[in-house]
């Protein structure tokens, strides 16, 4: 096993290498004059020639990307370009928020999807199959932003059970006042497309020769599928689950944008808008190693929900 995850780290380097390439020359060539985007439109010559200057802009390429790399490796990628504000320190106080947000949705997205597809699977064919069939089909069609202007307007205006808006420096008042109904309405929108897709992988199992063997056998129904079905399908789940999760990620940005949660995915899209291209950098570079590390860990959980898994 380690030396399986030495290797795998090993190959993550050319792969982290090309990102790096690839997001460096994109900003340089593609994304615009750093110093005349901070120096603005009122900026003189001699105002911009000074900023590049200090930003190392009149440098050899090779040097601006040997820098490019030292802030990769220390994790010090200066200022933000908008608020002044060190870019290590911006992402140490806005995580926080984002995990808040995300990792309960991560959880109930599986907690709720795996057992609910099974179920479905096991009254396939019948009525209530195609209704919760139906259903999901129904809730894919629905745009993310219908769910929340729904949401916000039933559950927060009319009913008055959460409030739109708001957050705290206490963990435990966000996650039971403001975080649950955008989390509530992410796992609606995620339940529909995850039940459909496990639901499939169950069935591809379920119409396997090991199945029909162990109904000769006089298994019942439900130990098959708890037992046997579901860890066959562990695999194929956890492939889309190592996709999703930066997914995940990028969605709750939007969630962050939608409910004023004052999180990392908000100072992104603020970013953007205001082309703070070292907070961009930053969190695009370290999107990709999180992204290469889910595929690594979901390689290592193969073996470990799969005997028959040979990492080589």
């Amino acid at each position: 096993m380690a030396a399986y995850l030495i290797r795998r780290l090993w190959q993550t380097i050319p792969t982290l290498a090309g990102v790096v390439l690839l997001v460096f020359f994109l900003f340089k060539y593609f994304g615009g004059d750093p110093a005349e985007i901070l120096g603005g439109l009122n900026a003189s010559p001699e105002q911009i020639d000074a900023i590049r200057q200090q930003l190392g802009l009149n440098e050899p390429v090779w040097q601006q990307l040997w820098i490019f790399v030292q802030r990769i490796v220390t994790f010090d990628w200066g200022q933000s370009w908008a608020t002044n504000e060190p870019v290590s320190s911006l992402f140490a106080s806005r995580l926080p928020a984002t995990l808040t947000v995300m990792v309960p949705i991560l959880l109930l997205d599986v907690l709720l999807a795996i057992p609910f597809a099974l179920g479905v699977a096991y009254v396939r064919g019948s009525l209530t199959d195609r209704t919760i069939m139906a259903v999901t089909t129904i809730a894919l069609s629905i745009s993310f932003l219908v769910y929340v202007i729904v949401g916000q307007y039933f559950f927060a205006f009319r009913l008055g059970w959460f409030p739109v808006q708001g957050w705290s420096d206490s963990l435990w008042t966000n996650l039971t006042v403001y975080t649950p109904l955008p989390v509530l309405l992410a796992v609606m929108v995620g339940l529909a497309p995850q039940t459909r897709l496990y639901r499939t992988f169950f069935l591809d199992e379920i119409g396997q020769d090991y199945v029909r063997t162990a109904r000769a056998k006089g298994l019942t129904e439900t130990r098959i599928l708890l037992k046997h079905v579901l860890r066959n399908a562990m695999i194929p789940i956890l492939t889309n689950l190592s996709v999703a999760l930066p997914g995940i990620f990028v969605g709750s940005f939007l969630i962050e944008v939608f409910f004023s949660i004052p999180g990392l995915g908000r100072e992104v899209l603020l970013a953007v808008n205001r082309s703070d291209y070292p907070v961009i950098q930053a969190v695009t570079i370290y999107i990709a190693v999180i992204t290469m590390a889910i595929n690594v860990m979901t390689d290592v959980l193969y073996k470990m929900v799969d005997p028959r898994v040979v990492l080589k």
